[in-house]
């Protein structure tokens, strides 16, 4: 086969330049998901509750509160409950050795809800810090007859 010196001269001139004849590149693509799950949280703290100092004799009416501090995501339904104590029985009681004082927490400042492991509170998060009073009373027509520090632990679970 003859080729024109045209053709041959210029296929020469384009091989010793390193010029290659136009090449077509090829490609695939595909697609991906990019997600995250964003989980629901809450936080509790509390403050102690100290009743005033009482002295032997029948019991009149003691009160006292504790403040709980609750911060969960915004608008996370929430509810709490506290515990019945370390010293139950019928009821809370703070204890110093073998001898009792009975009290009782409340939801409400006029002490008439009582706040335990059924009767609840509930709430909606902000995501901002939320306060919530626990209201306490002594009942009156206790007789203490033995002096000490009495003492008990209530633990506040919040379920979200």
């Amino acid at each position: 086969m003859r080729y024109p010196l045209r053709v041959l001269s210029g296929a020469i001139t384009m091989s010793l330049l390193g010029i290659a004849p136009a090449v077509q590149a090829a490609s695939n693509s595909t697609n991906f998901d990019v997600s995250i799950q964003v989980n629901a949280t809450c936080a509790i703290s509390a403050s102690n509750m100290t009743f005033s100092s009482i002295t032997t004799g029948t019991t009149s009416n003691n009160d006292a509160t504790s403040t709980l501090t609750v911060n969960c995501s915004n608008g996370t339904p929430y509810t709490i409950s506290l515990g019945n104590g370390n010293n139950y029985s019928a009821g809370r009681r703070m204890a110093s050795g073998a001898s009792y004082i009975n009290y009782y927490l409340y939801s409400d400042s006029s002490r008439s809800t009582q706040w335990n492991t059924t009767a609840t509170r509930s709430g909606t998060g902000t995501g901002s810090d939320q306060s919530l009073t626990v209201y306490g009373r002594v009942p009156s027509g206790q007789s203490v007859t033995n002096t000490g520090a009495y003492a008990d632990t209530i633990v506040a679970t919040i379920t979200y």
